[in-house]
């Protein structure tokens, strides 16, 4: 099987560090979870995600498909982590978009054995309705994993490649078409590329999944932009796709509305007299939990995730 995520090759590494960032803590993204733990300090559940050590084990960062049978049972039974098929994933988007549109069968007609038709020609808006309302309105996956809702370079259930784009069937997909169809030149085309990326949002639990999840979405941006402009973009644009991307797809325990497992501790933590002595420190309890913030980008401001669920 093709490897699907490399973090050690272009565009990836070149945004790694922003890929990693956590915009609640203003640090890194933890692991949250113990699969990682067998490769010692810095890879345990509660610390940050490291990118000089991933880069040193380019390889542990797997789609759940491309991990051992054994690695996917553990997951399922500790976090329920069950992953959704693009046929799956399709016809729920389908029914969203019946809903928005007032109509079937709009990018694309299921078939009876879990394939579909790629709808041909320009989508036809209804009346009262722009492309740009479409581009613009906001989605969110909860619990996203490697994010298959919101973009589908492969299937997570088998690691099929969906090429060329036009057959993806994500959320963002959906955005990116639409506005390849409604701009003509570059500058109208990258403003509302970004607009489409501003208004996907998902969050995760576990640290791997949300950064293959930032990743799938970066290479997702990657690709529609070689495809249309026959060139690479360039390191600056890259940077501000990864900080859009960093905000937008974010870690949270979903019961809570916070970090998971608290505070994340310090990359290399400080010994105190404590730990030298294996004494208890009545201050050192459990961290506090960080509140996640997200980004709204239309008012150009941050705020509580916790804040939303409120209104």
């Amino acid at each position: 099987m093709e490897k699907l995520i490399d973090i050690s090759s272009y565009p990836v590494r070149n945004v790694l560090e922003l890929l990693l960032q956590d915009k609640s803590t203003k640090k890194n993204i933890i692991w949250a979870t113990d699969t990682y733990e067998e490769y010692g300090e810095g890879f345990t559940d509660k610390v940050q995600i490291n990118a000089p050590a991933l880069l040193r084990r380019t390889d542990i960062i797997r789609p759940r498909i491309q991990k051992s049978q054994e690695e996917q049972a553990q997951r399922t039974r500790k976090k329920a982590e069950v992953f959704t098929p693009a046929w799956l994933c399709n016809r729920m988007n389908n029914h969203c978009d019946e809903d928005w549109f007032g109509r079937a069968g709009v990018f694309n007609t299921e078939n009876e054995d879990h394939t579909w038709t790629v709808t041909e020609g320009s989508i036809e808006f209804p009346k009262g309705q722009k492309w740009r309302h479409y581009v613009d309105s906001r989605r969110l996956e909860i619990t996203c994993g490697e994010a298959p809702y919101l973009v589908s370079r492969y299937d997570v259930s088998t690691g099929e490649l969906l090429v060329p784009p036009i057959r993806r069937i994500g959320i963002l997909d959906r955005k990116l078409r639409i506005v390849n169809e409604n701009t003509e030149d570059y500058d109208e085309w990258l403003k509302w590329v970004i607009r489409a990326f501003e208004a996907s949002y998902g969050y995760e639990y576990q640290g791997d999944n949300i950064l293959i999840a930032r990743i799938n979405l970066l290479l997702t941006f990657t690709d529609y932009y070689e495809e249309r402009w026959e060139r690479q973009p360039d390191d600056k644009l890259l940077q501000q796709m990864a900080n859009k991307i960093s905000w937008n797809i974010w870690q949270m325990d979903g019961l809570k509305y916070t970090v998971p497992l608290g505070k994340p501790y310090e990359e290399f933590k400080q010994l105190t007299l404590f730990d030298m002595f294996g004494l208890e420190n009545e201050s050192s309890d459990e961290p506090e939990a960080v509140p996640c913030r997200i980004f709204n980008w239309r008012s150009n401001a941050s705020l509580k995730f916790m804040d939303i669920k409120e209104m």
